[in-house]
């Protein structure tokens, strides 16, 4: 390819070719992508059996095994420069390719010695080691995402990066790399069958808010990317997933930002068409409106925003069970009194008014049925 930046593998190159060298102080030109990613994985090789043995050494550790590591930064520097460019010449696909073949080669155990290392690295690199792996995940090899493949046959790996937020140093960035590696529907899969995730509900409430809002983005990207898997999820794991929900997210959330985002999410989640049976079950049960008429009378005017546009679900339900039309008409006054000075917190929300005016009609409906 034209403008190409990084040499791909050649015939010769490939098969190491007269006056090809492998190494070296002085090099006679770059290392093509290939090399880049065995590079890599030999210097993590290196550094992680000899990191062992310096563990016990008072201390100090051998100059020799800091040259590698610092090494080891740069070379994936350059893998990051191969799939992203320099910011003057864009990323040339061939190499991208090359590279992206190699780095999931089936005897190349470079993601995972790049995931137990991350922790030994310098911040800058942990950041270029999420942005090279996130970008690995999109990258495909003969219309083939390699990616999902190797994670499939490398589920272990989702393990390690779930039990990563265990330690609040790295918790972010084992965050994102889960993130992106939930993009592929079989990993995905994985996680949510996983007795981790039930932990997302305790790591959501973990007091850095930095922590806690990338565990969220990764938790509502688990529950609402692959549609027909979550469906699937919810049919087996209904009661205990809202229960927890509702219990640590919304009843008892550490702070206004989780308890918000938590209500937009069950929005989200119940008005999704693949899960049109959850949303049933949800506003067929007058616990859950019990849960979201007490949040109309929160504090704060955008969780009770927020929490109408899940109430609304209720009331508006054509095949409302006889308890929860008992509830509403009990409470009929104090809704509409509620409702009549009710307002969105965007002025001239049309849409919002449309739903609270039938809103305040089918309570009405309901007191005209019940005489």
């Amino acid at each position: 390819m034209a403008g190409c930046l990084w040499p791909c593998v050649t015939a010769d190159a490939a098969g190491g070719g007269p006056g090809h060298k492998k190494g070296g102080l002085f090099r006679s030109k770059p290392r093509t992508p290939p090399e880049v990613v065995q590079h890599v994985s030999e210097l993590l090789t290196y550094i992680l059996d000899h990191s062992k043995d310096a563990g016990g050494g008072g201390g100090k550790r051998d100059a020799k095994l800091d040259h590698k590591i610092t090494e080891l930064s740069k070379s994936i520097k350059d893998m990051k420069g191969i799939l992203y460019g320099n910011g003057e010449e864009d990323p040339c696909d061939e190499a991208c390719k090359q590279l992206t073949k190699e780095f999931f080669k089936k005897n190349n155990d470079i993601f995972r010695q790049l995931i137990i290392f991350l922790p030994q690295l310098d911040l800058e690199t942990q950041k270029d080691v999420t942005q090279v792996i996130a970008n690995l995940q999109r990258q495909k090899v003969d219309s083939r995402l390699v990616a999902s493949e190797y994670l499939e046959a490398n589920s272990d790996l989702l393990d390690i990066l779930m039990s990563g937020y265990e330690n609040m140093d790295i918790a972010v960035h084992y965050s994102t790399l889960l993130r992106d590696c939930i993009r592929h529907q079989v990993a995905a899969r994985y996680v949510l069958e996983s007795q981790h995730l039930k932990s997302f509900f305790n790591y959501i409430q973990f007091p850095d808010f930095n922590v806690q809002s990338d565990v969220f983005k990764t938790f509502k990207e688990l529950v609402t990317r692959h549609k027909s898997t979550v469906a699937e999820f919810f049919s087996k794991n209904y009661d205990w997933f809202f229960a927890e929900f509702n219990s640590k997210l919304i009843l008892s959330a550490s702070n206004y930002f989780i308890k918000r985002q938590a209500i937009q999410l069950l929005r989200d989640m119940l008005l999704e068409r693949s899960n049109a049976a959850v949303m049933v079950r949800y506003v067929s049960s007058k616990e859950h409106l019990i849960i979201l008429m007490n949040l109309l009378r929160d504090d704060s005017k955008a969780i009770q925003v927020e929490a109408f546009h899940v109430f609304k679900l209720f009331v508006l339900n054509k095949e409302k069970p006889p308890e929860i039309s008992a509830i509403l008409h009990t409470n009929r006054n104090k809704l509409l009194r509620f409702l009549k000075d009710f307002s969105s917190v965007e002025k001239e929300d049309k849409k919002f008014d449309a739903d609270k005016g039938r809103v305040v009609s089918e309570i009405l409906t309901l007191a005209l049925k019940s005489r």
